[in-house]
């Protein structure tokens, strides 16, 4: 998941959209299906690891894709029901699998997987290209007039383009650029958080609450309705602060003028104080003399802080990179995400078994609570951090 985006962001921006995703769906779907019928163990962590590298740039896309077709205006709403789906799979996956393991094995967690993603990849057969670039090409062909200027390369000129133009680029924007860096940072630490939760809560209720193999998969309750409830307070937050603050830009200024980004920070500004505030309370009133709900609630608040945090930073730099560079800033989003949430499990359960519910999530909740002034950062300087671009921001 995390070296998909690597070519399938960057690709996007030359084919398009559509034909990135019809190209790579397929093929992860056979990889799952091989996943299904592996025996040796080899086999099948061969398979999963193709699956999740061919998986990764329809997400990525994804958001390239609602930012070309969605009026920057609107796009909060779209985007808020969006960043919200990627959190609602990882929590609510171990939920069904658990029904589906116990009910007919761990084979049919990954037929079931193939089942889905034929039921999905129909529709995409007979969607539109979004991609502007494109669009615009596809059109001109139509009308037999000229299009958008294209430069023609050999084979081995085109292979060396891709190489070290397209397939880099997430990489190098992750690690030139400011803002992107720093979003990257804190998304990838708060999926990594993610994970952590979703990995360690079957322990944590069975080790303070003797909660048995069903009753430890509906504690994942708590974490999906966090991010269901999510998309509540970012969809108000733009309705009564940003679309106010956008129509009075609107008029005073000429409207070719871009309204700064930055705006689109304010959900994120309220969230991260709480969030590491909600994470100490669900550390220290997970324990047998206070009922389970209380950390079951306070672990769904903090889920909900995460999503409405990752939303609107991830929607501030796609708006300051614009259609041209913002799937590659998403493909790095992913890079770093993906990253982290492979490493965090590998040390999770371990942690919380050495040092317990308390110390393991209070470490956690000092880490957020250093991230904390990240989207602050933003708002105070992100004019300057934007001045220092080295890619073309043009909407």
């Amino acid at each position: 998941m995390a070296l998909g985006p690597l070519f399938g962001s960057p690709l996007s921006e030359t084919p398009g959209r559509k034909a990135v995703v019809l190209a790579t769906t397929p093929i992860f779907a056979l990889f799952t299906l091989g996943a299904g019928l592996s025996t040796p163990v080899a086999g099948l962590i061969t398979c999963r690891f193709f699956a999740g590298v061919f998986a990764a740039p329809a997400i990525g896309n994804a958001s390239a894709t609602i930012t070309d077709y969605t009026a920057g205006r609107y796009r909060a709403v779209t985007m808020s029901f969006y960043y919200s789906i990627p959190t609602f799979g990882a929590v609510l996956g171990p939920l069904i699998g658990g029904f589906i393991v116990e009910a007919k094995g761990w084979r049919w967690t990954q037929w079931t997987i193939v089942f889905f993603i034929i039921v999905f990849y129909v529709p995409i057969i007979f969607a539109k290209e979004t991609y502007k670039k494109v669009v615009s090409s596809q059109r001109a062909k139509k009308l037999g007039i000229a299009g958008p200027t294209t430069q023609i390369m050999t084979p081995a000129q085109a292979l060396h383009y891709y190489a070290t133009k397209l397939l880099i680029r997430p990489a190098h924007m992750l690690l030139t650029e400011s803002i992107v860096s720093l979003v990257c940072l804190y998304s990838g630490f708060l999926f990594g958080l993610m994970y952590t939760s979703v990995t360690a809560s079957s322990w944590v209720y069975q080790y303070y609450y003797n909660f048995n193999p069903t009753q430890q998969s509906l504690s994942f309750l708590g974490l999906i309705t966090g991010t269901l409830l999510a998309p509540l307070p970012l969809i108000s937050l733009d309705l009564l602060v940003y679309q106010p603050r956008l129509a009075k830009y609107r008029a005073s200024l000429p409207p070719i003028d871009q309204f700064p980004p930055e705006h689109r920070l304010f959900p994120a500004m309220i969230a991260s104080p709480l969030m590491p505030v909600f994470l100490f309370i669900f550390a220290w009133t997970t324990r047998p003399d206070v009922r389970w709900i209380v950390p079951i609630v306070f672990q769904g608040l903090a889920m909900c802080c995460s999503v409405i945090i990752y939303a609107p930073s991830n929607l501030f730099m796609m708006d300051t990179y614009g259609p041209l560079y913002g799937a590659s800033a998403a493909g790095a989003a992913m890079l770093s995400r993906y990253t982290l949430s492979a490493i965090f499990p590998l040390f999770s359960l371990q942690m919380y078994r050495a040092l317990g519910v308390g110390w393991a999530t209070s470490l956690l909740a000092f880490c957020t609570a250093l991230l904390a002034p990240v989207p602050w950062l933003f708002w105070r300087c992100s004019h300057r951090l934007r001045a220092r671009i080295r890619y073309e921001t043009s909407t």
